[in-house]
């Protein structure tokens, strides 16, 4: 991976959640309904984030899950490797709830539809509102964001990298490509 570009450093990517928090705060009425679930990866870490933001504006403490889509995906069987599963961890009944589905980037749609299949076989929500940090356009699928920290336009070839500090020691993010022989 070639890194092209700096998009966000951890001010602006605190920034950017801080005014998600706050759109989501204006577009929703009351918190006993609301909970908060994070795609795998690091989306997990980015609505563990958004729900502290909100508890500490609100004073409210917010169920917050992690899902993990792995076996959702339309692509998976395709693939040669075996896919990685991740952990999907719901310990509250999302049935009846406002549902805010955190991802990082949202690319294709693909990752989000096979999210939304995976809730719907958990319960059924009252509404299911997406969160993304990037939206960088190409969707293949009808998908878009509620709440969107920045959108950004790239080539089909780029990528966009999340660097969190729980996990990378830094938060960050970049437009990198591929380069030759990768």
């Amino acid at each position: 991976m070639k890194k092209l570009q700096l998009i966000m450093d951890a001010h602006s990517l605190d920034l950017a959640l801080t005014r998600m928090a706050h759109q989501i705060l204006e577009h929703n009425t009351g918190f006993d309904n609301i909970c908060i679930v994070g795609m795998q990866t690091r989306g997990v870490f980015l609505a563990k984030r958004l729900a502290q933001k909100i508890g500490g504006l609100e004073n409210v403490t917010l169920d917050c899950g992690i899902l993990d889509v792995t076996l959702y995906r339309d692509d998976y069987r395709t693939a040669f490797a075996q896919p990685a599963v991740r952990t999907t961890d719901i310990p509250f009944n999302i049935s009846k709830k406002d549902v805010i589905l955190v991802d990082d980037v949202l690319f294709t749609g693909r990752s989000v539809r096979a999210a939304l299949d995976a809730l719907m076989d958990m319960g059924r929500p009252r509404t299911i509102q997406l969160a993304v940090l990037i939206d960088r356009g190409h969707r293949e699928l009808p998908i878009r964001a509620d709440y969107v920290g920045k959108k950004i336009t790239t080539l089909a070839k780029q990528e966009v990298a999340l660097k969190v500090s729980e996990k990378d020691g830094e938060d960050s993010l970049w437009l990198t490509e591929l380069e030759e022989g990768d």
